[in-house]
């Protein structure tokens, strides 16, 4: 009889049947080397683990028991300190948390009595059919949709519109502006059907391709950015039918509950910003429910380490993130700092004070930061609180930040001097560091890189023309006349960027490098995108000075859109301003629609000097 096998069949290899006579005995009285081996390495084991159950096992003092509750992994029972004055009397978190016993055992039949009726109620849906199971996840599913709709359609505290004046206004006397204006009307006209015949619903139109087209900072949804865009502008022009047209599109299918990832800073500018102007001027709910709404979809953006928002959120689920690109991941200036009017005027609106105190805290936190050079940075890292690249620009990047802080002031009716004052010391910085004066005599502002100056201006940057003027009244040491001149040159040199192309169209940014100025030098750089901010800069100067020449350079601007962006389904940017016959990039950004601001008239005569709208009549 051979001798018992240490380990079964099925753990052990099986050699191949040896059918010749046997070369020694199959019985045998000791066991094989191998054997002993695997004998004496289970015994090590068992011994291993006994020794170890006795020195590393908790102190049963520490932990009384450890059941499938797991009540005490949760609330661990923790004897009476040393000295304490009541021995039957325990602590369950520490000495700084002075809970009884009582508390702890209620705890613990809390946490039995929920165990044991999530068991029941685990055992009841294995019970139960899959139908049925589809049947209850539907209901509870239609349940949290009720209460969604309940709480978006919850009526907002009744608050006062202020009184806009000059919102009607009759014709101009001059017939040559009148029919300034009415082509200017007919621009708009050719914009808004095209949109709404292709494009409906969708962002942005492709006016070649004559149909819907967005960009990745309105995420995957269709959100009618160019509806909302447009809203305030057709209202201002008299196209009630058209604003009507897009008050039902907004009441009916305007819906922030999507899981798209969207831009933070261009829906606040484009949709908040668009929703509030459109509820101001016709007093409709819609407008104010639906800019709430999404304001709310917005706030977790701002769940960061230090307050300052995210780039981007998810509408649905609230995660947020930054641009790759942008300095380790690092927030924005012109994106974080260009929230402040619509977050204040939701809180006027809501009564809830959470949106102020969001912007607030992104002021207070600024203000406490180093500044290299009195200049504000490009880059705010959410995480840490600390600057990322020491890029500074009045353009992209960091342009609307500066605008915000002077509309913060004029906004409170001038009793932000908080706001003021941090308008006034980066302007000083930005006059002193990067304002310089070409060979050729333009003025322009270029941009600060590690250290030193870029001889750069953006087209964006020429908003500051308009800016500076806009902020002459209030300046510091009777300087007002000192920064009207200066929008005025900033002006200047906008439309010399202008004026020295093919197409009277200007960059999206040019140098002022020896022989060069006022011109863009790369292929990347000139083109022309619909862009508002020279226009934008002309009508603040008209409005300041009544200088003709502003209206004079606005309408050549607008014959040039007429005539070299005008296609048969709308208008488009262009790929080279310096060629005199130029590409379509086939867009019709959602912004153009909101540029014919500029250029309408709605009031005549003397009452033009306290209206809050348009009287830019080229």
């Amino acid at each position: 009889m051979t001798t018992p096998a240490l380990l079964p069949l099925s753990g052990r290899r099986i050699p191949p049947l040896n059918l010749g006579p046997p070369s020694f005995p199959h019985h045998r009285a000791t066991l094989r080397l191998s054997e002993k081996f695997i004998l004496l390495l289970i015994l090590s084991a068992f011994i291993t683990l006994c020794f170890g159950a006795f020195f590393f096992l908790p102190d049963s003092s520490k932990h009384k028991r450890f059941d499938l509750g797991l009540e005490d992994v949760l609330i661990p029972h923790v004897d009476a300190g040393k000295g304490a004055k009541n021995p039957g009397v325990f602590l369950i978190h520490g000495p700084d948390e002075h809970r009884h016993r009582e508390e702890e055992e209620r705890l613990r039949n809390k946490i039995r009595a929920d165990h044991e009726k999530a068991l029941e109620e685990a055992k009841e849906k294995l019970r139960k059919s899959k139908e049925e199971i589809r049947a209850e996840i539907q209901t509870e599913k239609n349940k949290v949709v009720q209460e969604m709709k309940i709480k978006e359609n919850k009526p907002l505290p009744p608050v006062p519109i202020p009184n806009l004046v000059g919102i009607s206004g009759g014709d101009p006397e001059d017939n040559d502006i009148r029919e300034k204006r009415e082509k200017i009307k007919e621009m708009m006209k050719h914009a808004w059907d095209n949109y709404r015949t292709y494009g409906w619903g969708h962002n942005e139109l492709r006016p070649i391709a004559r149909k819907g087209h967005s960009t990745n900072i309105f995420g995957s949804s269709q959100m009618g950015a160019t509806i909302v865009d447009a809203l305030d502008t057709l209202y201002i022009m008299g196209l009630h039918d058209e604003f009507l047209d897009g008050q039902r599109w907004i009441e009916d299918n305007l819906d922030f509950s999507v899981n798209s990832e969207v831009s933070v800073f261009e829906v606040n500018i484009r949709f908040i910003g668009g929703l509030l102007a459109a509820y101001y001027l016709s007093g409709e709910e819609i407008f104010k429910i639906k800019a709430v709404q999404l304001a709310e979809k917005l706030l977790p953006a701002f769940n960061t380490p230090t307050g300052i928002p995210w780039a981007m959120v998810n509408l649905k689920s609230g995660v947020g993130r930054n641009w790759g690109w942008a300095s380790a991941g690092s927030s924005i200036l012109a994106e974080f700092g260009t929230l402040h009017m619509e977050f204040v005027h939701l809180s006027y609106l809501t009564g809830d004070l959470v949106y102020y105190k969001k912007v607030m805290h992104i002021r207070k936190l600024l203000q406490k930061m180093d500044r290299p050079n009195g200049l504000y940075p490009n880059y705010l890292n959410p995480r840490t609180g600390r600057w990322g690249q020491y890029h500074t620009s009045v353009g992209g990047l960091g342009d609307s930040f500066y605008e915000y802080l002077l509309k913060a002031w004029l906004m409170s009716d001038k009793t932000d001097h908080e706001a003021r004052k941090m308008y006034d010391d980066a302007i000083e910085a930005i006059e002193k560091h990067l304002i310089k004066k070409s060979r050729g005599g333009l003025i322009f502002i270029g941009e600060w890189k590690n250290g030193h100056l870029e001889k750069k201006m953006g087209h964006l940057a020429c908003f500051a023309g308009g800016m500076f003027a806009l902020g002459a009244d209030g300046s510091r040491t009777d300087k007002a006349g000192h920064y009207l001149e200066l929008g005025a040159e900033i002006a200047r040199t906008c439309h010399e960027s202008y004026d020295r192309t093919a197409l009277k169209l200007g960059p999206e940014s040019f140098k002022f490098d020896g022989a060069v100025e006022a011109v863009a030098v790369r292929q990347a750089e000139k083109y022309y995108i619909l862009r508002p901010e020279v226009i934008e800069t002309y009508w603040y100067l008209w409005r300041f000075t009544h200088d003709p020449r502003y209206r004079q350079w606005g309408w050549e601007a607008a014959l040039a859109i007429e005539k070299y962006c005008r296609v048969s389904g709308g208008f488009s940017g262009v790929k080279d301003v310096y060629s005199s016959t130029p590409t379509h990039d086939d867009v019709q950004q959602s912004f153009f629609l909101a540029l014919f601001k500029s250029f309408e008239d709605v009031s005549i005569g003397k009452q033009n000097k306290n209206s809050c709208l348009p009287d830019f009549t080229f």
